[in-house]
């Protein structure tokens, strides 16, 4: 495979097709973002896109152009969520049977969604790629049309669509900033991109757990990445396709890696700064910039895509807690009081002196390792910042409370 099966005028092309399916997405400046990464910030706001995804883009226009004798046959797909939603769509639209094989964990809001749409749901593997292996038994027995969720010009094609928009929101953009799975989105972005302006920078953000994309680059061939579970499950692919890898080699300037604290704090900054929700994938852009891990962008115009909303809300209290924790607006510790009657409340004054707000306590008396006459105290509290922690267990290490932070 090479790059030229990917064209401009095939994204073109998608765009028309995608004319009343795919919402023309917003793209909002970001003045958090902006101060933190010393760069003008916009959020392309595709987590407001139909589905909650740009998965829909692609997806709708490999479906598009099939022939009837395909969509007749049913189809078939892999995916961790994003694009399950996007293929039950576009078969819905379309009249034909969709069947999505899907991770055994992914998140349960998207596979209801998936099913909303009319999609039959199999639960298959712990990645992507076990889902993907299913997919591809299912589709030899039974002679389903496979629609891949990267690895192919059509879904390229249509994830290129959003650059179209975003050089018709912002010419001036200087560098585009985008999370890296399989690599269909970016190497549709880039493409698009750089066939119209060969100046800008394309820039690829992955999970640290799950990088398979750059440990491809970085071997100069493609490999299969065994990696770990992370919150940027949409993008937790163990190899990437034989085309996109040939497409990020050429148009991709450099791909970048955040971790989980990292991609949890820029979902919390989102939500609240941006009002806006971003699942882990759709955050990693955010989180590179946020924490400084994108070179040669100093006062310039970057564009970072927010690829998707459909965050799990069964997880939403441990994301925002492990956000809170990060940023130091959240403490857990440990200590230890003499077991005497006013102990505990000597112990809660300091801290209110501080104006840190308590939110639990734990008290365990016989707890292990604890001597006789102690008893071990856990507080979970309100903090402003790091400075404000850092006064905090300085004072309470002075007054003789040995503090142990989780």
């Amino acid at each position: 495979m090479s790059e030229e099966r990917v064209t401009l005028q095939m994204i073109k092309d998608a765009r028309q097709r995608l004319k009343g399916v795919a919402q023309q997405t917003g793209l909002s400046y970001t003045h958090s973002v902006s101060n933190s990464a010393g760069c003008q910030v916009f959020l392309k706001m595709e987590n407001l896109q139909r589905t909650g995804s740009f998965k829909l883009r692609g997806a709708y226009n490999k479906v598009a152009c099939l022939s009837p004798e395909e969509r007749a046959k049913g189809v078939i797909a892999a995916s961790a969520g994003n694009h399950a939603q996007g293929v039950a769509l576009a078969a819905g639209e379309y009249g034909c049977q969709a069947t999505i094989c899907m991770p055994k964990h992914a998140p349960l809001a998207k596979v209801a969604a998936t099913r909303g749409y009319g999609a039959n749901v199999v639960l298959h593997g712990d990645f992507f790629d076990e889902a993907a292996a299913k997919a591809v038994e299912l589709m030899k027995e039974r002679g389903y049309t496979f629609v891949h969720p990267f690895n192919d010009p059509e879904v390229i094609a249509g994830q290129g669509t959003i650059a179209l928009e975003i050089l018709e929101q912002l010419p001036e953009t200087e560098v585009i900033v985008a999370p890296i799975g399989g690599g269909g989105l970016i190497s549709g972005l880039a493409v698009a991109a750089k066939s119209l302006n060969p100046n800008i920078k394309v820039i690829g953000v992955q999970a640290q757990n799950m990088p398979s994309m750059l440990a491809s680059r970085e071997a100069g061939r493609i490999v299969t990445y065994d990696g770990k579970a992370t919150l940027a499950d949409g993008i937790a692919v163990k190899k990437p396709g034989e085309l996109t890898y040939a497409l990020c080699r050429h148009y991709v300037d450099d791909i970048v890696t955040v971790d989980e604290t990292e991609i949890a704090g820029a979902i919390l900054l989102l939500l609240e700064r941006a009002k806006t929700v971003a699942e882990g994938a759709g955050a990693v852009p955010v989180a590179a910039l946020m924490n400084g891990k994108i070179s040669g962008i100093r006062n310039k115009k970057v564009v970072a895509l927010v690829s998707g909303g459909n965050i799990d809300v069964n997880n939403m209290t441990r994301v925002i807690n492990s956000g809170l924790i990060r940023s130091w607006r959240k403490l857990f510790f440990e200590t230890v009081v003499p077991d005497k009657p006013g102990e505990m409340a000597k112990l809660l004054l300091l801290i209110s002196r501080f104006n840190a707000n308590i939110i639990s306590i734990t008290h365990a008396r016989s707890q292990h390792g604890i001597g006789f006459g102690s008893t071990a105290v856990g507080l979970e509290l309100e903090t402003a910042n790091e400075s404000h922690v850092e006064h905090l267990v300085e004072k309470l290490k002075e007054e003789g409370y040995p503090v142990n932070i989780k």
